[in-house]
């Protein structure tokens, strides 16, 4: 039986340097930064990932899904431009932290039907609205999938943060090893901490339930949420949405954005499939030099005139292939992650763009609608009004959102590649220091041996 619940405590101010050590004895590790602050968020997961095999656990990405939730709008949501500006923040304001998320403790849990793994989730904060200062709750990854879900239908004009995909990428980690445990715990991590420093999410209801409530409580507001047919109904109003064509009085800066994504989208791409395939040729090039190091030792015994030379070599590639390792450490952990993250955000944003198409669509049809019948114009004109209200909310959300996304991708980036750069740069010097020293060694034996063959 899953043991969580609430931790009752005193009111919590901590620090933002302890904000990693939530988890008690787990390896510090600082939350991931908004997506328009400037922190240096944790790696996210290095590679595509498969895990529940539950029915309810679907492909995280999918495209045909990207415009299931289309047409769903909070109705906490601001209806109006005067009301919106309390609702999104389009100035980058000096903020202090309250809310503090750890994922770690992952277990694996075995029953007749399935295995999967439950993670830890422990939550400190310091706002009134929580009932207490600490939380601590098991999670299963289809529970992170339906937060996700629940953001994605009350805010579709939002970045909501991508989750580690459902399905393995073939080569890069074995089902349920510890590798793949830890690669999908980081990336599980990141999402809890970029929902939370996000100034809207953060305040999301369903968000605060799943940090606090028992599994119990947590499954009986699972089956609170709309049915099958309204999910259907949704997904086909948006499918004869994006059928009927392009979106009239579309704002150029939207249709910017689009072009941009789409750019960005075929880069990334291009970007992630070539990094995956240096890293794959990184490995297979360490397990050779992990086979080639040994043959000079052995060689070394049969050899007794070239006995040092061997060892030496041996040594040397010995010692390189040590710096290999490092170097392929510091891409699946600072670039790999980072790339396919981007990769996961570049399918969000273009769902959440033809959302916003969507609701431009609907008001679109309505003032359309208002041309061609004059008995219903009082009530077409007072939903046009709405839907102008909504537009001009899903706009400046998105907006705002963007702006924030775009800060934070660059400095991903930059990131990113300095770490790689770095990392080149210590992985060629070490080598290079390496055989420079076996070099000296060789030349000084060499010349000691001409000098003695030169005495009488």
């Amino acid at each position: 039986m899953e043991a969580e619940g609430r931790v009752p405590g005193p009111p919590l101010h901590p620090p933002p340097a302890a904000a990693a050590a939530a988890g008690g004895g787990a390896e510090p590790e600082p939350p991931a930064g908004a997506a328009g602050a400037a922190r240096a968020p944790p790696p996210a997961a290095a590679a595509v990932l498969e895990f529940d095999d539950d029915e309810d656990d679907l492909e995280v990405f999918s495209k045909d899904a990207s415009l299931a939730e289309a047409n769903s709008f909070s109705p906490s949501m601001p209806t109006s431009p005067s009301s919106m500006i309390n609702q999104y923040k389009f100035e980058d304001e000096p903020e202090l932290r309250d809310l503090f998320i750890t994922v770690d403790d992952p277990e694996s849990h075995i029953t007749a039907i399935e295995t999967f793994i439950t993670y830890r989730v422990v939550t400190k904060t310091s706002r009134s609205e929580f009932d207490s200062s600490e939380y601590e709750v098991r999670r299963r990854y289809q529970d992170f999938l339906w937060l996700k879900s629940k953001l994605e239908e009350a805010h579709p004009t939002l970045i909501i943060p991508p989750l580690p995909e459902k399905f393995i990428m073939k080569g890069m980690v074995e089902r349920f090893s510890d590798e793949f445990i830890e690669t999908r715990r980081k990336a599980l991590h990141k999402f809890l901490n970029r929902i939370a420093d996000h100034p809207t999410l953060t305040f999301n209801e369903d968000f605060k339930i799943f940090l606090t409530a028992q599994a119990w409580e947590l499954s009986s507001h699972k089956k609170q949420g709309p049915g099958l047919l309204s999910r259907m109904g949704q997904t086909v109003r948006a499918v004869a949405s994006s059928v009927r064509g392009g979106v009239k009085n579309r704002p150029e800066m939207f249709t910017e954005m689009n072009d941009y994504m789409e750019t960005f989208s075929q880069k990334i791409n291009v970007l992630d499939k070539i990094a995956h395939r240096i890293y794959k040729e990184e490995r297979e090039y360490f397990n050779e030099m992990k086979e080639y190091g040994p043959i000079h030792t052995l060689w070394s015994a049969s050899e007794e005139d070239i006995a040092d030379s061997l060892k030496g070599v041996a040594s040397c590639i010995d010692k390189c292939c040590k710096a290999t390792e490092k170097r392929m450490a510091g891409l699946s952990e600072n670039l790999l992650p980072i790339i396919h993250e981007y990769v996961l955000y570049s399918e969000i944003l273009m769902g959440v763009l033809k959302r916003r198409d969507q609701i431009q669509g609907e008001l679109n049809s309505k003032v359309d609608a208002l041309a061609n019948k004059k008995a219903e114009k009082d009530l077409i004109t007072e939903e046009i009004g709405k839907l102008e209200d909504k537009v001009e909310c899903a706009n400046n959300a998105l907006k705002a959102d963007w702006d924030r996304w775009k800060q934070n991708m660059q400095y991903d980036m930059r990131s990113a590649f300095t770490n790689v750069a770095d990392n080149n740069l210590r992985y060629y010097e070490e080598c290079l220091a390496t055989w420079e020293s076996f070099l000296t060694s060789q030349t000084a034996d060499l010349h000691l041996e001409e000098v003695s063959e030169d005495r009488p």
